[in-house]
Order: structure tokens, then sequence, then C-alpha cells
């Protein structure tokens, strides 16, 4: 194993992410001013009493957890203050590009005016890529556990109010008892409509969830996709057809998802040749950040700085972003990467 410490390299590495949860990236400062703003909430506004609340027993208790923190989200402003935040926070991280997963049934069905919703995540948008530096894009995602009603207000959402930075559609939430055949008619109209798929699938379930993603709802990226190294010929259709992963390797952990760090299937992702991204998922809720997350990854694939700025560009490759968007990405990586190496 190399001794290399990952994280002054990685803390200067310009990347992508593209499986992060707009709500799950609140920090604990936004959480707290939400919470104070809204003192009916069971949210604690205390950093040491919310860090408490943050640590999960199982998946079930963090959706439980993750939707009390969206009941804080009420008002536009809310909508703006949290997505300008959530950019600064990718800033500091040089996270150039992002795909926020962003759940507007959540918000809508709580009262906010939907127009409104729109406008206040496209106006922090534009602010986060000409104040910060940080080009956002978004993926419309259903909760899962809150049934069809909610995946055909997604899809309504999404295609009625099209708002300019929206790239795709994906399902989220608790898999156990949410079969993803169901939601085949709502993707099928986002697809057609130029939408690209992005589903969670195989994170708490077997890979005949995945299998369901990408026969069912077409997915071109799979989020999470946890348990895919247990099926073999998935593993081999995932490399074969440079089906994207998007791991969350922390996040993986914090939900019980996998048992120890050590075992996490990244190892056998890689070694299978699939094409693996690393992403942050819900950061502050796991305590970790996608610079956090690239270091666990340099350990557990005994990557060197150039191993781990191809893992960057995994996610600049497997993004939406366009071709002369990619190109520079990569240029940027290659450029920080040969410069640092030389200076070392």
């Amino acid at each position: 194993m190399t001794t290399l410490d990952p994280h002054p390299f990685i803390a200067g590495l310009p990347k992508a992410e593209l499986h992060v949860h707009h709500v799950g990236s609140a920090s604990p400062r936004i959480v707290a001013e939400l919470a104070a703003r809204h003192p009916d909430s069971k949210v604690p506004t205390d950093p040491e009493a919310l860090a408490d609340f943050f640590t999960f027993t199982d998946f079930a208790h963090f959706i439980d957890v993750y939707l009390s923190v969206v009941d804080l989200i009420r008002t536009p402003q809310d909508v703006r203050l949290l997505t300008f935040e959530v950019a600064r926070d990718m800033a500091r991280q040089n996270i150039r590009y992002a795909e926020l997963t962003i759940t507007p049934y959540s918000s809508t069905r709580r009262g906010i005016d939907e127009t409104a919703f729109m406008e206040a995540i496209e106006d922090a948008r534009k602010a986060a890529e000409a104040e910060l530096g940080v080009v956002l894009r978004w993926c419309f995602d259903i909760p899962g556990e809150a049934g069809l009603v909610s995946a055909e207000e997604t899809v309504r959402l999404a295609l009625a109010h099209r708002p300019e930075g929206l790239v795709s559609f994906g399902l989220g939430g608790p898999e156990i008892g949410v079969p993803r055949p169901q939601f085949k008619p709502y993707f099928d109209r986002a697809i057609e409509a130029g939408l690209h798929s992005v589903p969670h699938a195989g994170e708490t379930t077997g890979p005949e969830t995945i299998w369901d993603a990408l026969r069912e709802l077409r997915a071109e990226r799979i989020g999470h996709g946890t348990s895919a190294p247990t099926d073999p010929e998935l593993l081999a259709h995932l490399a074969e057809h440079r089906i994207p992963l998007e791991v969350c390797p922390t996040s993986n952990i914090a939900t019980r998802a996998v048992e120890r760090i050590e075992d996490h299937p990244i190892k056998a992702m890689v070694a299978a040749g699939c094409l693996v991204t690393i992403n942050s998922d819900d950061p502050p809720m796991f305590g970790t950040d996608l610079n956090n997350e690239y270091a666990v990854a340099a350990r557990l694939l005994d990557l060197d700085e150039r191993g781990i700025a191809a893992l960057a560009k995994n996610a600049v490759e497997a993004s939406f972003l366009d071709e002369a968007g990619k190109a520079k990405l990569a240029a940027e990586i290659d450029a920080y990467t040969e410069n640092w190496l030389a200076g070392r």
C-alpha cells in the first residue's frame, strides 16, 4: 500500500460530482439556521445535538431524519438560501461542476409555490456560476417512499416547469418495498422529453433492482449500485456498456448498506473494469465531503495522484456536461496533476 497522504492533492483537484442531494447537503450551520427560523421543527439547533441527530441506526432511520430536514425548507427564500450555500461549500472543495439531486415534490406538497420554487433554484444556480465559479445542473427525483402520486407530480413539475438547469430524472428513497418497474411510465415520459435516466438502485437491495433499473427505467447511470458485484453477469454488463456507477463510500457505511469500509465493493467494481465515480450523497449528514470521499477511495484502491486524477476524470466522462465543457474540465484536471507532480 502507498503511504501517500492524498488530502493536499485532492483539496486542489478540480472535480465534478454526480450524486449529491440538495437537502442532504445542508450544512449544520444552515440546518441550525433553518431550525431556528422554524421552531416547531424537531430538528435541534445546537451543533452537538445536531451531530447526535445525524447518527443513524439504519437506512429507514436515515430517511426519517432526512425528511425532518426537508420539513425545514418551507419558503422560496429557504430554497434559495440552501441552494446557494450548497454551491458555496462545493466551491471550497474545488468542485467545478455538480449535478444536484432535487426532490421538488417534497417542497411543493408542503405548500411552496411551484413556479417560485423553480425561480429560487435557478436564481441560486446562476449566482453560483457567476459568483463562485460552480456550474450546477439539476436531477429531479421521485421520492420512492411517497409512491406513484409523487412520481406523477415529479414528472409533471419537470416537464411543465422545466428549469434551464434540468438535465436528468431520478428515483431515490428506500428500495425495500419500492420496486423499480412501477415507475417505468414516468421515466418513459421524462426520457421522451430529453431527460437522462439516473435512478438509485442496488443500494440496500440485491442486483435484481439494478437489472430493473436498466431494463425498465433505461438507466444511463446507476445511483450507488452497491450490490452489483454479487452478480458477475451484471458487473460484466455494466463494464462492457460503460454504464457509470455513482459510488458513495461513507454514505454506504452510515446507512448500513455496507458493514465495514474495508469491505466496500468499490474494489470489485474497479477490478471488473466498471466506470466508477466518487460522490458524497448527503455529506453533512454523513460527516463527510467530496474531498474526504476521494481520500477514502484512494486508500481503498491504493491510488497515487494519477490514479486519483483518473477517478476525477471518470466523473467528467459520466456527467451530462456538453462535450466542450467535458474537454475543458478534463484538461484542468490534467494540468493541475502535471503541475503538482512537477513541483513535488
